[in-house]
């Protein structure tokens, strides 16, 4: 199992890009099958989703349409507690189906602040998907509706995630080492 060092942390891969990949294929092939005959609004939470967002959407087969937001609430490896809008939203999707795309969901404070944010533009309906899911640290009654992996309540680098803006751009997923 391969490891690396980002800044002072040490990381250990635990989920290897060829798995990675076979997920978004099955998750891309469950929202074709279930927004078939739908138009789709997907919505990219940056920055961390631009790669699974980029996978995912290279394997829609839908009429659809993607935007991105950025939303942010992390500091180094915490979370700050509290969500910054940092661009908004620029599609219409009032009576749209729209589609959530998070690379993780720990506390769901980011998730429940975007909801809450979407849902006065009034969509038909909101499907969240996401890569990663800690249910440990989630602290909402709803759950997202397609969850590529169920983790453990770790940090985790790479495939778009950070550690203090490093690592998104490894294609492997590492979790923090404790020493």
């Amino acid at each position: 199992m391969e490891s690396l060092k980002i800044h002072d942390k040490k990381f250990s891969e635990s989920i290897h890009s060829k798995k990675i990949q076979g997920t978004v294929g099955k998750i891309a092939a469950q929202l074709n099958h279930d927004l078939k005959d739908k138009e789709v609004v997907f919505i990219g939470v940056l920055n961390g989703a631009f790669m699974f967002a980029s996978d995912l959407m290279k394997q829609i087969q839908l009429n659809c349409r993607i935007s991105f937001i950025k939303v942010s609430s992390y500091a180094g490896i915490s979370s700050t507690g509290s969500v910054i809008n940092l661009i908004g939203l620029n599609e219409v999707i009032k009576g749209k189906t729209v589609v959530i795309i998070e690379d993780i969901i720990d506390s769901g404070k980011t998730l429940n602040f975007i909801l809450s944010a979407l849902k006065e533009h009034e969509p038909t309906e909101i499907k969240i998907v996401t890569l990663l899911f800690k249910p440990a640290a989630f602290k909402f009654n709803y759950k997202p509706d397609y969850v590529g992996y169920r983790i453990p309540n770790q940090f985790v680098v790479g495939y778009g995630l950070d550690y203090a803006g490093f690592g998104r751009n490894l294609t492997s997923i590492y979790t923090l080492v404790n020493e």
